[in-house]
């Protein structure tokens, strides 16, 4: 999830397991274990965007990193706190508990983590958007409450237990909204006689109100919206062709099945202007319904000067920003116009 989320998670985890001995240092050293994972965005400083891509939530995000890396920062934070208030065997535990519940919050996003690396094999339960304000700033007011009382009081714990407790219940009833609405979905494509192989679901921005489907037909995705607040179970599927024919003498390069993978097999070809774009359908798109005018995660495919088949990530223009938030709450509340 988003850095400041993981960091207050962080700061939670560390309060938690150390809170009592050394009070806000355990905070602020949650907080940076609870930041270190998402250091491998470094990585796009010196690879190209499908490399750095692919190395998101790997090494970074495993059991085997959190294993390796809780001793050695925990003995490196030992020696800075020269007393007897925690030793290294304390500091490493809370390191390890900072580190390993960044990829777990992690895994219940569209994106996932390779939890279990060096083994390929991605986590990923789609049932809570990367930046979600209900989980987040509950979970913040009580932490920084805690902050305000000493180490010793009860209210320090009370409060920043209230907000481990308050954030995780709010994530379980995340996954039974995902395991309702997949069930609308459902009904709708059997109700529409729409043939499919597989539905994929998750929340929209910012919310856990308005979901969406990608749903795999033989030729084609489908891509639809729903909201728990709408007065009527009916579903419209927009069509999108998968184009895939479109790659031509490309799909024998080593680039496309990489892409590929990334997607986890979600992706369209698109034509626009002579130029040919790979869209990773998993993130879904820049808006909703009409306004939607292409996909978040999309990469230009072209030949460079020296003949070799490169991938751009389109930027997101944030100039759109406002206007789509506009149309995506009308839309959380149930508007389809």
């Amino acid at each position: 999830m988003d850095s400041l989320t993981q960091i207050v998670l962080g700061a939670a985890v560390g309060e938690a397991t150390l809170g009592k001995k050394v009070g806000n240092k355990a905070m602020l050293w949650g907080a940076i274990a609870g930041t270190i994972p998402d250091l491998d965005v470094l990585s796009k400083l010196f690879v190209d965007h499908v490399t750095a891509n692919e190395l998101h939530r790997g090494f970074s995000h495993s059991i085997l990193f959190s294993l390796l890396a809780a001793p050695v920062f925990g003995w490196m934070i030992s020696k800075i706190y020269r007393n007897n208030e925690a030793d290294w065997k304390d500091w490493s535990r809370l390191m390890f508990l900072g580190l390993f519940t960044h990829p777990i919050l992690d895994a219940f996003t569209t994106w996932g983590t390779q939890l279990f690396w060096p083994f390929d094999y991605k986590v990923s339960f789609k049932n809570i958007f990367v930046v979600d304000p209900l989980y987040t700033i509950p979970f913040l007011m009580f932490v920084t409450l805690a902050m305000f009382y000493k180490r010793t009081h009860p209210k320090r714990r009370k409060f920043n237990t209230l907000g481990l407790y308050i954030s995780s219940i709010y994530m379980f009833i995340t996954l039974g909204l995902k395991w309702y609405t997949y069930g609308v979905f459902q009904t709708n494509l059997e109700n529409q006689h729409i043939r499919y192989k597989e539905i994929q679901t998750k929340p929209t921005p910012l919310n856990s109100i308005l979901w969406t489907a990608n749903v795999e037909t033989e030729y084609s995705f489908l891509i639809a919206y729903y909201s728990l607040l709408e007065k009527e179970d009916i579903i419209v599927f927009s069509e999108f062709p998968k184009n895939h024919h479109l790659l031509g003498k490309m799909i024998d390069d080593p680039l496309i099945p990489r892409l590929i993978k990334l997607s986890e097999g979600w992706y369209t070809i698109e034509k626009t202007n002579d130029k040919l774009f790979f869209n990773d359908l998993r993130f879904g798109q820049m808006g909703v319904g009409e306004e939607a005018n292409r996909f978040v995660f999309s990469y230009e495919l072209f030949y460079d000067d020296n003949g070799i088949l490169t991938a751009k990530e389109i930027e997101r223009n944030m100039d759109d920003a406002s206007p789509l938030l506009k149309k995506l709450f009308s839309r959380v509340l149930g508007n389809k116009s």
